[in-house]
């Protein structure tokens, strides 16, 4: 029986700088010594049959990326997942497995990152959050794969500023979606990231494991809210975006 596994795993360590494609043939890799046996392609050159919800852009940690196989007969999950951990490479780790409908694919909707920073470094960037969630619109500069300008405001859904970091909260579309660096930019903290900081994006949120969307409702002003005993600033515009 063909069977669809969605597998959620960790790329940190040096493996953050493993391309996409060297990925995807690391884990063609794993699943072969794994013997596990796997569906593939027709054709000259078959491939597994798998697909990543999204690559992960290159030097970024990857906390909760996705990744579905079709499989054919399958053994146990907890078996599965115990073959491909044993092949994987350090850096990369299996957290979890279930199995899907075939037909499923795993789009996903929102991404979250984290980028550590002291905030004393920046004492006006809580200011720049607010600036940012208060405009209507955020234009950049977008060099690849052709240069172009995009209004990354639509989907900034969360920003949170800590005493550890910033947490953001992107919106993904099928039509477009801001890159976590664009964000970054327009905050002007971008420099982190080429002086050694490193990015992480801790959490996918696909369109399937979502809860059904209520009635609409009317849109909530803006919120911000007051900072917390780590001393972080949240202002949220989820509710109200999604």
């Amino acid at each position: 029986m063909i069977e669809k596994l969605r597998i959620r795993f960790r790329k940190a360590g040096d493996l953050r700088f493993l391309s996409h494609h060297d990925l995807m043939r690391l884990f063609e890799r794993m699943l072969r010594r794994a013997g596990l046996p796997f569906r593939s392609t027709e054709g000259f050159h078959p491939k597994p049959k798998m697909m990543f919800a999204s690559a992960l852009p290159l030097g970024i940690v990857g906390q909760q990326e996705v990744i579905e196989i079709e499989f054919d007969d399958p053994p146990p999950l907890e078996e599965v997942r115990g073959r491909l951990a044993a092949q994987a490479l350090p850096g990369l780790e299996i957290l979890d497995i279930k199995s899907i409908p075939r037909k499923l694919n795993g789009l996903v909707c929102r991404a979250t990152y984290f980028l550590p920073l002291t905030v004393d470094d920046f004492p006006d960037l809580a200011q720049r959050v607010a600036s940012l969630l208060e405009s209507s619109e955020c234009w950049v500069e977008r060099t690849r794969p052709q240069a172009k300008r995009i209004d990354i405001r639509p989907y900034v859904l969360q920003l949170q500023l800590s005493n550890n970091g910033l947490l953001m909260t992107l919106k993904v579309t099928p039509t477009g979606a801001a890159r976590a660096e664009e964000v970054l930019q327009a905050l002007g903290v971008a420099e982190l990231l080429m002086n050694g900081s490193v990015l992480e994006r801790t959490e996918l949120k696909l369109v399937d494991e979502q809860p059904s969307s209520p009635s609409p409702v009317e849109p909530p002003a803006l919120e911000v809210q007051d900072p917390v005993d780590d001393g972080s600033l949240a202002i949220d515009l989820s509710k109200g975006m999604q």
